[in-house]
């Protein structure tokens, strides 16, 4: 096959059409190209000729693409997955499980599932809804259906990947039949993802038919733009402590600047850092290792590996390759999941000494991942900047004082004039509604950071919508987070109300949810007139009770039984009008 040119930007099409005429020519044979410019040339000279027909057009087979994605990962190997499946001959489909009607699960032939894990073997927020129908005693059965199961997790966590093991097992208990073994990935997922998606779309491929030359094409398919991957490098230009110097708590203002354009983020969207470890804990370890003074392994291990992240994986690593005798007791009476809690890599190898060499040292870890933080500006308001909130995370477990990778990174060894390594990571799950709508905000401590962005944007663009902001933390005089520009925004009008709760500031806790419950007539008020409501912030905690605050308010205030109100902020989070950005 000859090679193709793609068309010019100045041919007379638009984007997606150019891309839709890109993705037939690109792939089609000298004959087929010589027949489509025949046939074009006959029509431009009055002429209608019939074409003439070697073999039926072989119709795109369906495929659906149902993704449960709580930090983007299982998204985007959706659509990688649609890419090279239209490749492929199919016709693919990518289905949210946010969206999904588990009643059109049987009317699929062919199913691909890409399911995240969220913490302790939960399913990503937007996905509860679905996951609990399918678990369900009310799930359609599914013979008529084909599928295989991509699962995403993280071995630190004792559910590794435990979402997409239940969905795969619950498929199979509804009749349908896997295709291919289930993938389980953890943080380090590109490669062995890409793998398995090619192996099994090779399982799923429709027949060929004899001529092989028949090019079908989905010419519904409109191009989108993608965003790059490539880490961008950024310059700290202000490195800010917004806590006072009586505060327990160190939050950070960190403002970016790019040599150029700053990435094209939008309100709502996150930047991943790439943070380097701490080098005084990278000594420890090849010292208790027996390595000190391998500086290659010591530069890959300050920038390159987790060196903190301990797992029941890596201590069957160290007890295969060191032969330890009492870790392999541990691990064989079952209390390795015990004693890991707390602990760090340097536990593991001060706790059973032995020599390693460099590849045994590297194969104990896996890549260093970035840290995502959710931006805090918005670049009508800043320009070529990106700002973000980082929470300095310190604590001791063990007898030994420990910090966050990343957060202790831009902390203790990042300051202005300094550059750092970031990423553009978008979140079209959290954005703005129409500049008319009403929105509700509610994020206590860090979580606040991309409710300063909505408000920054709002006023750029003249909204006339009401804003109001939920937030709390410890205490008002040393952890009020912006204060003054929320004072600001109050006064010139681009926040219209902020309820705030201070933890710390009297005998009995106060928090964000209960701010929620003692306005929670105005709150059903809001949201029955068409506001739109955005939780970002600690999962674990606080976006559950934020969430039964307000299932709480909707029975107080509308008088409705709990399984009413149950309905009523389902039907919110159904017609993505509930969105949460939570970690």
């Amino acid at each position: 096959m000859s090679t193709f040119a793609l068309l010019p930007h100045s041919a007379p099409f638009g984007d997606d059409d150019r891309l839709s005429l890109d993705r037939v020519l690109g792939v089609a044979s000298p004959i087929q190209r010589a027949w489509l410019a025949g046939f074009l040339a006959g029509i431009d000279a009055g002429q209608a000729p019939l074409p003439r027909v070697d073999a039926p057009a072989r119709s795109a087979e369906p495929l659906t693409i149902l993704f449960a994605s709580e930090s983007g990962n299982a998204e985007r190997l959706a659509q990688d997955v649609a890419k090279l499946a239209r490749k492929g001959g199919f016709k693919p489909k990518i289905v949210d499980f946010a969206d999904l009607d588990i009643a059109d699960l049987p009317k699929q032939s062919r199913l691909v599932v890409i399911a995240a894990t969220w913490g302790e073997g939960e399913p990503p927020s937007r996905a509860t809804r679905a996951y609990a129908d399918l678990m369900g005693a009310s799930a359609p059965r599914l013979e008529g259906t084909t599928y295989a199961v991509l699962a995403l997790g993280d071995t630190a966590y004792a559910e590794f990947c435990a979402v997409g093991k239940a969905i795969d097992a619950r498929l199979a208990e509804l009749g349908a039949v896997r295709a291919v073994d289930r993938i389980d990935c953890d943080l380090d997922f590109e490669a062995p993802a890409a793998a398995w998606i090619k192996s099994t779309l090779e399982v799923f491929a429709p027949a060929q038919e004899p001529s092989g030359n028949v090019v079908s094409v989905d010419f519904s398919v409109r191009g989108t733009t993608e965003v790059s991957r490539e880490p961008l490098t950024a310059e700290v230009l202000e490195h800010v402590n917004l806590n006072s110097s009586r505060s327990d708590k160190e939050t950070l203002h960190l403002a970016l600047g790019f040599d150029g354009a700053a990435p094209a983020y939008e309100p709502g969207d996150s930047l991943e850092l790439f943070p380097e470890n701490d080098p005084i804990l990278v000594d420890a370890v090849l010292a208790a290792t027996g390595l000190s003074g391998e500086e290659s392994l010591r530069s890959t291990l300050l920038s390159e590996r987790d060196i903190t992240t301990l797992s029941i994986k890596t201590l069957e690593t160290f007890a295969a390759e060191t032969g330890h005798r009492e870790l392999r007791k541990l691990i064989d009476d079952e209390n390795a999941r015990a004693w890991i809690e707390g602990r760090q890599l340097i536990d593991l190898v001060e706790a059973f000494p032995a020599a390693l060499t460099a590849q045994q040292l590297t194969a104990l870890t896996r890549p260093l991942p970035p840290r995502a933080y959710s931006i805090a500006s918005s670049r009508r308001e800043v320009g070529d900047e990106a700002h973000l909130l980082i929470a300095a995370v310190r604590y001791e477990t063990h007898g030994r004082k420990r910090g966050g990778v990343a957060s202790t990174f831009i902390a203790d060894r990042i300051k202005p004039g300094a550059t750092a390594c970031v990423r553009l990571k978008p979140n079209k799950h959290f954005r703005l509604p129409e500049p008319s709508t009403d929105i509700i905000m509610i994020g206590p401590g860090t979580g606040v950071a991309p409710f300063r962005a909505f408000v920054q944007e709002r006023r750029a663009v003249g909204a006339s919508g009401r804003s109001w902001l939920f937030f709390g933390d410890r205490q008002y005089t040393h952890d009020f987070l912006y204060q003054l520009e929320w004072q600001d925004a109050l006064k010139d009008g681009s926040l219209t109300r902020i309820d705030l709760a201070f933890s710390r500031d009297t005998s009995s806790k106060v928090y964000v949810q209960h701010r929620l419950w003692e306005q929670r007539r105005d709150l059903v008020e809001w949201l029955e007139n068409g506001a739109q409501l955005y939780v970002c912030g600690d999962a674990k905690a606080m976006a559950k009770d934020v969430r039964a605050a307000i299932v709480a308010a909707y029975a107080d205030v509308k008088a409705l039984s709990p399984e009413a109100a149950e309905l009523a902020v389902a039907e919110l989070e159904r017609g993505r009008r509930y969105h949460q950005d939570v970690y």
